[in-house]
């Protein structure tokens, strides 16, 4: 018996989307069934086309299936990704965390177990505080937040954030140690899940 993982995300570069594979490629290893689900691109095609990267970006990810209310209720634990706007979380997941209330009336997603993940242009231009954010979220629907602390050496590697892996933009796509660091963070959401339904884990 396995643990079902929905790994859901906004990304406007691609940053984001590369982060939320990383997890889900852990939470796989882990022995984890997972949804990769995007949210709704909310833009006007104006903005889009103002960054060449932007457009391509939503064009070259259009087959990765848009989540829905039916993937919260089916995971068993939960990966939530945005990048930062103005330190915090990104309209785009907003709006999509916005429609849950009646899960959240019917309590679909308390005791289960959920991280975050983020990039910022910059080291410090708001990772901590939008991971932050999007655990304020988990306290409302009675989560089980499970950050990657300093657990690992992947996480020191990554730059030592223990809310949850982070990236700074400005540096380009994702480095591998990042990627590690994402992969291990869906590695362990998975083993707490496992933990938390009762069944066996390392």
């Amino acid at each position: 018996m396995s643990v079902n993982v929905a790994v859901v995300y906004y990304s406007a570069t691609g940053n984001v989307h590369r982060l939320a594979q990383a997890v889900a490629e852990g939470a796989e290893k882990a022995g984890a069934e997972v949804r990769l689900r995007r949210v709704p691109e909310l833009a006007p095609d104006a903005a889009i086309d103002s960054n060449p990267a932007w457009r391509a970006h939503l064009d070259a990810t259009g087959d990765i299936e848009t989540v829905t209310l039916d993937d919260l209720e089916w995971a068993d634990a939960y990966a939530l990704g945005s990048p930062t706007r103005f330190g915090n979380v990104a309209a785009q997941l907003k709006q999509f965390i916005d429609t849950a209330g009646g899960l959240w009336q019917r309590g679909v997603m308390a005791d289960k177990p959920a991280t975050a993940f983020t990039s910022a242009h910059n080291m410090h231009g708001g990772n901590e505080s939008t991971l932050l954010a999007l655990y304020n979220t988990f306290h409302h629907w009675g989560s089980v937040i499970v950050s990657p602390g300093y657990t690992d050496p992947a996480i020191y590697a990554a730059g030592g954030n223990p809310y949850g892996t982070s990236h700074p933009g400005a540096n380009g796509t994702p480095e591998e140690d990042v990627l590690r660091a994402a992969r291990y963070q869906g590695e362990r959401l998975t083993k707490i899940a496992k933990r938390l339904k009762g069944l066996a884990t390392d």
